[in-house]
C-alpha cells in the first residue's frame, strides 16, 4: 500500500494544535523553541511549542567537529556557564598545515586572518551540547517528541489567496510506524499524527528532507547559486596522555587530495585525553573513483597525524571510540534561498547558513532560530498566522551573522581554480581586504553535475585497512550504534530501478558504492551474472550524501521510522 492508501484506509489521523511546530531537535530548532518560551515568559503571555526529533533523543543524530563560537549562545543564555553548558575545553592553540605526502608546513599564526582564529571558542561534543539544550527547552515548557519523524508537509486550502497561488503550510505529519517491507501495515502499525501550527519552523539540518521539498515547491532558490555540499566524516579517539594537548586545534589542506579537489581535515584535542578528527570532501569532485571514506583513512597515516596515535616505537596505542558522517552546507550566502514562505521558515543548515571558511554552523543555527522565533512570536501576539514571517530575513540582513557570511562568500568558489589560487585569494580577501570584497564569485552547477564518466578518469587504488589506525566501513558503522527496524520499507528510494545498473554502473563505475561512508550501496551479481544494486538501508547513518551526489538524482532519501539511524555518543 502507498502512504496515501494507508491514510485512506486507516485515517483520519489524530491532530494536535500548537502555536509553533518545530521540525528538528538540533541546536537551531531547540534555540527557536527556547526563544519563543523566553519571550512568552518575559511578556506574560503563553505560546505553545512542540519540537519533533527523529533521533531517539536530542543529540542522538547530531554530528559535528566541533568548535563552537559562543556568540549566539551568549545571546540565548548569557548565564550558560552557570547553567552547566558542556563547553569545557577552550581553544588554546591554532594550527593550519599544508600537507604533502610525507611532510607538512604550518602557517605562522601571525599570518592567519582574524576570521579563521579560534581564540575564545570551545572544542565541544555538539551532541552533548544539544542534549543539554533539550533539557533547557523542556525546563521552559517546550514539548519535545523524540523518535518522531516529520514525514510530510501539510498545507491549508488557501492557495488562491497566497504566494503564487500556492497554499500556506499548516504543519507536518509524523511518519507511520509498523509498516512492513511490502508496504502493508503489520500488527504493530500506528498511523502518524498531524501537528498543526500557526507557523512551522524547519530545522532538519543540511539537505533536510522536507526543506528540500519546500525549496522546490515555493521556488525559494530562484536567482540563487546552486547549493554546494561537503561530506564530513568523523572519528572520536582516546589517545596517550603524553600526546594529548588540551585545546589544540589543527586543520590541514593538501594531501591526500589532489590540488583540484576541494577537501580538508581537522584534529581537535578535547578534554579527557580525547581527540576528534575528521575529513571533509567537497561533493563537487569529478572523479567517480574517489572515495571520501578511504581518503579519510589514508589521511590518518600522514606522519603529522599518525604521531598522535602511536608510541615511540611507532605502534598504535590509541583507541577509536566513535564514528559518524554527515553532509554539510558549503556554499555560503550566495546560495542561501529565501527562508520564509506562507506559514513557515527554514533555519540553520536546513537553509544553508554554515560558514564554510570557519567550518562553523552551530552559532548560525542558534542565531537564525532565535530570529525566526522573535518574528513568529510578534506575529502570533498580533493575531497573525500562516503568512510570511518577513521580519526574520530582515533581522538576519541587519545582524552580525549576515556580516560574517558576506565576508566569507567567495571561500568555497575559489577552490574551483585549484588549491594554490584558493589559498592565495582567500588569504588576500581576508587578511588584506579584511573581508571587504569588491567582487563576488558565482557558481552555476550543482555538485552532482561535476562527476565525469569513469572512462575519462583514473582509478584510485586505496591501501587496505590495518584495523588499528585505518578501518573498513562496516566496522566503522558498528561503533556509530546505527540501527533501523529491518522490516520497514527502505528509506533510500529509487525513482527508476533500472538507472543504477544502466547508467551509474555503466557510465560512472558505480560511484554510490564509494561516496557512501556507511556501505549502504553495493553492486552484486545475480544468478545469471547480471549486475544489480543492493541497498543495505540498515547501515545508513543519515548523512544524505546519496541524495546529493547521485549523478542522475535518482536516489531520494526519505525518513525512516522515528528513532532509527545512528545513536552517537560523545560526538
Amino acid at each position: 500500500m502507498t502512504p496515501q492508501e494507508i491514510l485512506a484506509t486507516h485515517g483520519p489521523r489524530e491532530s494536535m494544535e500548537y502555536d509553533v511546530v518545530v521540525v528538528g531537535g538540533g541546536p537551531g530548532g531547540l534555540a527557536t523553541a527556547i526563544r519563543l518560551k523566553q519571550l512568552a515568559a518575559e511578556k506574560g503571555t503563553d505560546v505553545s511549542v512542540v519540537v519533533l526529533e527523529k533521533g531517539s533523543e536530542p543529540g542522538a543524530h547530531i554530528l559535528s567537529g566541533a568548535i563552537m563560537d559562543p556568540i549566539a549562545l551568549n545571546e540565548l543564555f548569557p548565564d550558560w556557564k552557570e547553567r552547566g553548558a558542556p563547553l569545557n575545553q577552550p581553544v588554546t592553540d591554532d594550527a593550519i598545515m599544508f600537507l604533502s605526502e610525507k611532510s607538512g608546513t604550518r602557517v605562522p599564526n601571525m599570518l592567519l586572518p582574524p576570521i579563521y582564529a579560534n581564540h575564545g571558542n570551545y572544542i565541544i561534543s555538539l551532541g552533548a551540547f544539544t542534549k543539554w539544550l533539550g533539557e533547557q527547552a523542556e525546563a521552559l515548557g517546550v514539548e519535545i517528541f523524540p523518535g518522531f519523524t516529520g514525514a510530510e508537509v501539510l498545507y491549508n486550502d488557501d492557495g488562491a489567496a497566497n504566494y503564487g497561488g500556492l497554499p500556506s503550510v499548516k504543519g507536518v505529519a509524523t511518519g507511520n510506524m509498523g509498516v512492513g517491507k511490502d508496504g502493508e501495515p503489520t500488527e504493530n502499525f500506528q498511523l502518524g499524527m498531524e501537528l498543526l501550527g500557526k507557523y512551522t519552523v524547519f530545522a532538519e539540518g543540511a539537505r533536510g528532507h522536507l526543506g528540500k521539498q519546500l525549496i522546490e515547491k515555493f521556488k525559494l532558490d530562484t536567482d540563487r547559486d546552486p547549493q554546494s555540499w561537503g561530506l564530513g566524516i568523523k572519528e572520536l579517539w582516546e589517545i596517550d596522555p603524553a600526546k594529548h594537548k588540551p585545546g589544540f586545534v589543527m586543520h590541514t589542506a593538501g594531501w591526500p587530495m589532489d590540488s583540484d579537489t576541494y577537501g580538508g581535515a581537522f584534529l581537535y584535542h578535547l578534554e579527557g585525553n580525547k581527540v576528534a578528527l575528521g575529513f571533509v570532501t567537497g561533493l563537487g569532485y569529478s572523479n567517480p573513483y574517489l572515495s571520501p571514506f578511504e581518503e579519510f583513512q589514508r589521511w590518518k597515516t600522514h606522519p603529522n597525524v599518525r604521531y598522535y596515535f602511536e608510541n615511540d616505537k611507532g605502534e598504535i596505542n590509541a583507541k577509536r571510540l566513535g564514528y559518524g558522517a554527515r553532509a554539510i552546507n558549503a556554499s555560503g550566502i550566495n546560495a542561501l534561498p529565501k527562508t520564509v514562505f506562507p506559514g513557515g521558515a527554514l533555519i540553520g543548515c536546513n537553509a544553508g547558513y554554515l560558514n564554510v571558511g570557519r567550518i562553523k554552523g552551530s552559532h548560525a543555527a542558534i542565531k537564525t532560530g532565535m530570529q525566526a522565533a522573535e518574528a513568529a512570536y510578534d506575529a502570533i501576539v498580533a493575531g497573525r498566522q500562516h503568512d510570511e514571517l518577513t521580519a526574520y530575513p530582515e533581522a538576519f540582513e541587519k545582524s552580525w551573522l549576515h556580516t560574517e557570511l558576506n565576508k566569507d562568500r567567495n571561500f568555497k568558489n575559489w577552490f574551483k581554480h585549484g588549491l594554490t589560487v584558493a589559498t592565495l585569494m582567500n588569504g588576500f580577501e581576508q587578511f588584506v581586504l579584511r573581508g571587504h570584497i569588491p567582487w563576488t564569485l558565482r557558481r552555476d552547477k550543482p555538485d552532482h553535475a561535476y562527476l565525469k564518466p569513469a572512462a575519462e578518469c583514473k582509478p584510485i587504488v586505496y591501501p587496505k585497512p590495518d584495523g588499528k589506525l585505518t578501518f573498513d566501513r562496516l566496522s566503522s558503522v558498528f561503533i556509530s550504534n546505527t540501527n533501523h527496524e529491518e522490516q520497514q520499507p527502505a528509506h533510500l528510494t529509487l525513482r527508476d530501478a533500472s538507472v543504477p545498473v544502466n547508467i551509474n554502473l555503466a557510465k560512472y563505475a558505480g560511484p554510490e558504492s564509494r561516496y557512501c561512508p556507511a556501505g549502504v550501496y553495493e553492486y552484486v551479481k545475480n544468478e545469471d551474472n547480471t549486475d544489480r544494486l543492493q541497498i543495505n538501508a540498515q547501515n545508513c547513518v543519515h548523512c544524505k550524501t546519496c541524495d546529493i551526489k547521485d549523478p542522475t538524482q535518482n536516489i531520494v532519501w526519505v525518513t525512516p521510522e522515528g528513532g532509527g539511524g545512528p545513536n552517537y555518543a560523545g560526538m
